[in-house]
């Protein structure tokens, strides 16, 4: 059987939450009396696991000091999100393009440095979870780039590298793509830059959602050929 998977990240590919994770670190490390990061700084790290984003941002921190932070930061993520300020919306085009591949017959994954109630807070917000049929985040092992993530959602799935591809926004999904082998492509709207993803190693670069799926297109004929 002729498989064809794409593997989604989340944040900055599917959805913009380029502000929430900006306000919420900074108002993490202000509760610790830490100047607050920039944002330049935050997207940089955006994809990795929340604790080594942190030590990344705060590198003279000890591992004590680390723990307390990375706990403030989630709480001001769901203070965020309650007080109605946490909407993560939908990039135009990315519902679309989730739709087309499910109708065509793709499977559908997701590989996120979110925890694993980020991805429930993603499937409440815009009720797709239906087109995806595994999921994998900070909570289940080893965080980006390693491979982990990938390589267990192409076991759920029974997809071989061939098959399989990885769709992200930051260098450490092109990174992740790359060591588990799969195709990679990156895409600009989010916080990598085009010459960052290219650098990380991404096959391809896309600016809209509309040559996105036209890769995807060709991605499948040559897969079921």
């Amino acid at each position: 059987m002729n498989l064809k998977f794409a593997i989604f990240d989340l944040d900055g590919t599917l959805i913009d939450s380029r502000d929430i994770i900006h306000r919420a670190m900074v108002d993490s490390f202000e509760l610790h009396e830490l100047p607050g990061p920039s944002f330049d700084d935050v997207r940089r790290v955006v994809g990795l696991g929340l604790h080594e984003a942190c030590r990344r941002l705060a590198p003279d921190l000890t591992a004590d000091e680390l723990d307390p932070l990375v706990e403030t930061y989630r709480y001001a993520f769901v203070r965020l999100r309650a007080a109605g300020k946490g909407f993560e919306p939908l990039y135009q085009g990315a519902q679309e393009l989730v739709e087309q591949l499910s109708n065509d017959n793709w499977i559908l994954g997701i590989a996120t440095g979110k925890a694993r109630r980020g991805i429930e807070a993603f499937y409440d917000q815009h009720d797709l979870q239906h087109h995806f049929t595994t999921s994998w985040c900070a909570d289940d092992g080893p965080g980006k780039p390693h491979p982990f993530m990938v390589e267990e959602a192409m076991k759920a799935v029974g997809a071989d590298i061939e098959q399989s591809l990885i769709i992200g926004d930051a260098i450490f999904d092109m990174q992740m793509g790359r060591a588990a082998g799969i195709r990679t492509l990156g895409v600009s709207w989010g916080f990598g830059r085009a010459d960052e993803l290219q650098a990380a190693g991404a096959d391809e670069i896309h600016h809209a959602f509309e040559t996105l799926s036209k890769s995807l297109r060709a991605f499948a004929e040559r897969a079921t050929s």
